[in-house]
């Protein structure tokens, strides 16, 4: 697979998403860059906004296997990951695999799980792996978490650690929509939900070529200074308290490579890092009280790390094949 049909595979992805999610092509098109990076996506809004619909529709437009975790505080790790079930026609035990055995996960309201809920989820996340009774068990390929929380309500809630938001590529929201998309929202339920017309468009197995191929994408040395230096930006700053770790750097290198691949090139422009440098570190810092008394965000302090950070003006050259 070429660069140019990851692109042209990417645009009919997209299509089929925005049967759906109307007036979004923004958040649809990260969290389509997520998946071709092989991370994981954090979406944080407010209930209504097509949080799980998005997750839906990318699942059978790449038709993959769909699974969805609704977490509640009395969700159990083995809810997740399965547990071991003793078979009476073998006279054994054997694993009965969990709803995490899938390739589009949807963990749903995932601040609502406890710490040791939430905590099964670390080693599926970064290793693509289940260990239970000391058996490990290797996921199905892609796996691509995409969990959702309500930024709202904090009853019954429990805060996501740093650990775990770290294993998330990037974070979005998505927000209301205008005026006019939420009127063709109800035009296009009229009779049916949309979600029902969504074709699978790419195979599982080509996604994977996909995900292959967008790492071949060009990074100039100078670049990944720069992306090193945004990041240690974020250490240095008097109103952080924690800043990005290396997992940082590496989630804009790859998000960046992806979001020029979606551009049609094979080459990434110091553009393409800026775009994707916000949603790839607001959820690694953690502000210092008084930042937050003053009601800094970490959006709002990413905006200007992005404007000051010193840009390469001059990139070496680069032909494809070089």
């Amino acid at each position: 697979m070429t660069l140019a049909e990851v692109g042209q595979r990417s645009q009919r992805i997209l299509q089929e998403i925005e049967k759906v999610i109307v007036g979004k092509s923004g958040v649809v098109r990260y969290v389509l860059a997520g998946l071709l990076a092989d991370g994981h996506v954090l979406i944080e809004d407010i209930p209504g906004v097509g949080k799980t619909m998005l997750a839906r529709s990318l699942a059978k437009a790449v038709n993959g296997v769909f699974r969805r975790i609704q977490c509640t505080p009395d969700l159990l790790p083995s809810d997740i990951t399965g547990t071991m079930v003793f078979d009476q026609k073998q006279g054994e035990f054997r694993f009965k695999p969990g709803p995490i055995f899938g390739n589009i996960i949807l963990a749903d309201e995932i601040n609502r799980a406890t710490p040791k809920a939430q905590a099964s989820l670390l080693e599926c996340m970064e290793e693509r792996q289940v260990t239970v009774d000391g058996i490990t068990h290797l996921l199905p390929r892609p796996f691509f978490v995409i969990a959702t929380e309500n930024p709202i309500e904090y009853h019954g809630t429990y805060p996501l650690p740093e650990a775990e938001l770290d294993r998330f590529l990037l974070k979005v929201n998505i927000g209301y929509p205008e005026h006019r998309d939420e009127v063709v929202i109800l035009e296009r339920q009229m009779e049916r939900h949309p979600i029902e017309t969504v074709e699978p468009v790419v195979e599982v197995e080509e996604l994977l070529a996909m995900q292959q191929e967008v790492r071949k994408v060009y990074v100039e040395p100078s670049l990944k200074d720069y992306i090193v230096s945004l990041v240690e930006a974020t250490r240095r700053h008097e109103q952080v308290l924690l800043g990005a770790s290396p997992r940082g750097s590496l989630a804009i290198l790859r998000m960046a490579q992806v979001w020029a691949a979606l551009e049609g090139r094979d080459y990434v422009l110091p553009d393409d890092v800026k775009r994707v440098a916000i949603p790839c570190l607001v959820h690694r810092l953690i502000l210092r009280p008084e930042a937050r008394m003053r009601e800094v965000s970490p959006e709002r302090l990413l905006h200007g790390l992005v404007e000051t950070v010193e840009v390469p003006t001059t990139l070496k050259p680069w032909t494809s094949g070089a």
